[in-house]
């Protein structure tokens, strides 16, 4: 999945917590989440403001729920509940252990309990799946 192909889809999934993403769909919004927190705090900075200012919060809470909703679906896409998300909560490890142990994760190939294995965009522009070809 393309890097604007990946933001489409989190933001036409706005508030979408069923279902699964995929992997790339999940990192590149994560990855164009983190471009645009530095272009806010640069022009909160630009504005006077030191830290987070009122752009940077606005954007935040614009983000929050495809953030949430995204990450719900890639745990679904490796077979768990949206609930694991909790474990972010712990200081330091929790954090950790949810990205190394769940989010960086290959997905679970075919269907599983939350739905149809993603279909992911080829170069081309048609859709194929990104299921392995049967032997």
């Amino acid at each position: 999945m393309a890097f604007l192909d990946s933001i489409k889809s989190t933001f036409f999934k706005y508030a979408e917590f069923n279902g699964r993403a995929s992997r790339t769909e999940y990192w590149y919004f994560v990855l164009a989440v983190v471009i645009v927190d530095i272009i806010t705090a640069g022009i909160d900075n630009l504005i006077g403001f030191n830290g987070s200012g009122p752009i940077s919060w606005i954007v935040s809470l614009a983000l929050l729920l495809p953030g949430l909703g995204v990450a719900v679906r890639r745990l679904h896409d490796i077979d768990k509940s949206g609930w694991w998300l909790l474990l972010g909560l712990i200081p330091l490890v929790g954090a950790l252990i949810l990205i190394f142990a769940y989010l960086i994760k290959p997905s679970q190939q075919g269907d599983n309990r939350f739905g149809p294995q993603p279909v992911v965009p080829a170069a081309g522009g048609n859709d194929q799946s990104v299921a392995t070809p049967e032997a």
